[in-house]
This record gives structure tokens, sequence and C-alpha cells, in this order.
């Protein structure tokens, strides 16, 4: 969503009509976005006030993507210490987790034996604390995922730090390196296709960034189109290998050609 659909709090294009002629070729539309800050709930109200109506079930992200696979990992639930926001929190809390986001600072004090797993995600109120907690559970064994690898984020200002620049420092720290659940890994897609009960070859992957919308689409077996308003520029887009099947300006340029894929 975020440099495909909308920068910050700004849409990019008029996005009640981009949905309304997706409608009009009678296809299905599933939003997958690597941006763990918000639930899937939160997403809903922030389409709503650029007038679009999707349903729950057409929108995954990469904490979602995070509790399903905890959840099959430890059906029974847990503690999960997260470096994270309230979409992240409220995403594992409502698959059954307990969330932490501190440890007790006495640093002789024992960490809480039952955390199941340490969990990072782009978190604008990240702090040296946090970062050091996390490298204490992990060092102790505890497992590291991470949300997403996306080093930046696409903002009306321009690009600032993502998730990815809070894995790399936790995994410096930590001499970890992250399991990452979110996009190119193939868990968001797959939940995509199974909810739209398409195959890969019937699918169309749009995204604004190489190395993790267009990698993980390509990985599956879709096609991919990859659109300029976000991170990627069109320089970096041609030397990239193997190419997407298509390079558009904006989401809306590619769907008033959207009967090219058809």
């Amino acid at each position: 969503m975020d440099g495909v659909l909308w920068r910050g709090e700004q849409p990019i294009g008029d996005l009640p009509a981009i949905f309304q002629l997706i409608s009009e070729h009678g296809l299905q539309i599933t939003l997958a976005t690597n941006n763990a800050t918000l639930s899937v709930s939160q997403y809903i109200d922030k389409l709503l006030k650029f007038g679009v109506h999707l349903q729950s079930d057409q929108i995954v992200n990469s904490s979602l993507a995070v509790a399903h696979y905890l959840h099959a990992a430890y059906p029974h639930g847990g503690s999960v210490f997260i470096v994270g926001e309230i979409g992240l929190a409220e995403t594992l809390k409502d698959k059954g987790f307990s969330v932490l986001d501190a440890l007790p600072e006495n640093e002789n004090s024992s960490l809480p034996g039952e955390i199941i797993a340490v969990v990072a995600a782009m978190d604008r109120n990240v702090t040296y604390e946090k970062i050091t907690a996390a490298t204490r559970l992990i060092r102790l064994g505890v497992p590291f995922i991470g949300t997403n690898p996306d080093r930046t984020f696409p903002t009306p200002q321009g690009l600032i730090p993502g998730a990815g620049a809070i894995l790399a420092a936790i995994e410096a720290a930590s001499d970890v390196k992250p399991v990452i659940v979110g996009k190119p890994s193939p868990e968001m897609y797959l939940v995509a296709l199974e909810r739209m009960k398409v195959s890969p070859e019937h699918a169309l992957v749009v995204g604004d960034r190489l190395e993790t919308d267009i990698a993980g689409g390509q990985k599956i077996g879709c096609r991919t189109a990859l659109v300029l308003s976000g991170v990627t520029s069109l320089d970096a887009a041609q030397i990239w290998q193997p190419q997407p099947d298509a390079i558009f300006k904006d989401f809306s340029a590619l769907v008033e050609a959207i009967d090219t894929f058809l």
C-alpha cells in the first residue's frame, strides 16, 4: 500500500476511481503490505478515509503473517517481546499472544523464561532500551523474527528508515540474522492467493519495491508489475533481473492498461 496507494496520508491518484475500474473489470484484489505499524482494522479505516471500501479478508500485512507463523509454531500462545508499534501488538494479541515491549531495568534481573520470540518491525518510537532488551533475549537463544526487510519507508517528505534499519541494528548487536516472514517470503502471497482462490499464474503482483514485492512475486510464479510511485527509480528497475513483466508510472496507469494482462 505504501508507495502504491499512498505516501503517508496523501493518496497516489484518484483511489475511488482506481478501485471502481478494477471492480468493473471483474477482478479480485488483495492488499498485501510489509508495514506492520497498523492492524487490519486500522487499514480498513484508512482506506475509508480515502473513499475505498474493502473487507478485512482483502488485507494482509506482515504483522498478520507473523501472527500466523507464530500460531503454527506455538498454538498454545506465549509471550512475545516486540520492537514495533500498536498494529503489531494488537495483531499478536488477537492471536492469543501476550506482548512485552520492556524488560526489568536491573541488569542482574532474570529475564522472563516464557518469552517465545523477539519480533521486530518498523518502530517510530524505538529506543536504545528496546534494542538492548531485544539483543539480550536473542543472545539467550530466543528466536529473532522480522516482519520485513524494507530498509526505507516512503513519505511525502522522502524516504525514512524502515523496519530493515531496525533489524540491522539488532542483528549487528546480537550477531543473529532474523527470520523474515513478510515479503519477499511467500507467506503473505500464499494467504492472498488462498483467499482469492486463484493460482499464481492467474495473479498479478503490483509493488513499488523490487527486492520485496517483485522478487517475492517472481519466486512464487506470479506475473509482476512495478510502479515508480514509491521507492524504486526507473534506472534501478531497468537493471533488475529478472525484469518485471511491466513497469508503470503509478497504479492508476497500470489499472488503465489492465486489459494488457487479461
